[in-house]
């Protein structure tokens, strides 16, 4: 909290005054011809009028790009609001207020989704479908750009993520990249031979410690290299795996104040 993320999005998008700029496929923001065909972006929950229904409300943000009754008729039905487009938004609740506000986003079909938090508020089987909606949104060649806390929930969806810690960029990387960095990678093996497995690794200068009665972590190998070690050494292995690091023990981890 307090990072920057919610700034960084409206600076985007011109909302806020600040150094920096961004470019749409190399054009600026009010140069773009329709730019709510380049950008769709949803960051307040609650931004709308309150005496304006939620079709009405998608209508007025129609006018902009001259989108069609007929695409807010499909909008409102992907979003599961066709049942509530005659009510007024001020009786939502957060999860559906959610969902209309991404309907706006999605309404011109732009070539990038510019969301803050839009998980708040929704059930598990509403974030489910968050999911899926946007990995399909971006599998059709385009960008989705998400703001979340939810780490373990981006750790499914994300292909890419960029982590901004006390105003300071940590990370701008694949997502498999940015995990790869923690240090709770490893390889996990149970041995009745603990004691000469530990010996040799530490022989050969491999970072091993004790888990429990028969386990050992391993750092910086692979379990290839480690059958292949058990099979050379004559070592027998009741279970061999490798362990890698949540998104969340990454983040934690490069974002502690040790770092």
């Amino acid at each position: 909290n307090g990072s920057g993320k919610s700034t960084t999005m409206r600076l985007m998008l011109g909302l806020d005054n600040g150094e920096g700029l961004t470019t749409w496929e190399g054009l600026k923001l009010p140069d773009v011809p329709v730019p709510a065909a380049m950008v769709g972006a949803h960051l307040d929950a609650k931004s709308f009028h309150p005496g304006r229904t939620a079709r009405n409300h998608l209508r007025m943000l129609a006018r902009a790009s001259d989108t069609s009754n007929a695409r807010i008729d499909e909008v409102l039905d992907l979003m599961g609001l066709r049942g509530v487009a005659k009510k007024r938004p001020k009786g939502f609740s957060l999860g559906m207020a959610q969902r209309l506000g991404l309907a706006g986003a999605i309404l011109a079909e732009p070539k990038v989704l510019l969301l803050d938090e839009p998980a708040n508020g929704l059930d598990p089987q509403s974030i489910q479908w968050l999911r899926d909606f946007l990995r399909r949104y971006a599998a059709e060649g385009r960008v989705v750009f998400v703001s979340s806390h939810l780490l373990n929930e981006m750790q499914l969806m994300a292909d890419h993520v960029i982590v901004i810690a006390k105003g300071e960029l940590i990370a701008d990387e694949p997502m498999p990249a940015f995990v790869a960095r923690s240090t709770r990678n490893d390889v996990f093996l149970r041995t009745p031979d603990v004691d000469e497995f530990l010996r040799i690794l530490a022989g050969k200068g491999i970072g091993a410690v004790r888990e429990g009665d028969d386990g050992i972590s391993v750092l910086g190998v692979t379990t290839q290299a480690i059958g292949d070690f058990a099979h050379e050494h004559q070592l027998r292995l009741w279970e061999l795996r490798p362990r890698t690091a949540s998104l969340e023990e990454a983040f934690l981890e490069l974002t502690s104040e040790d770092q």
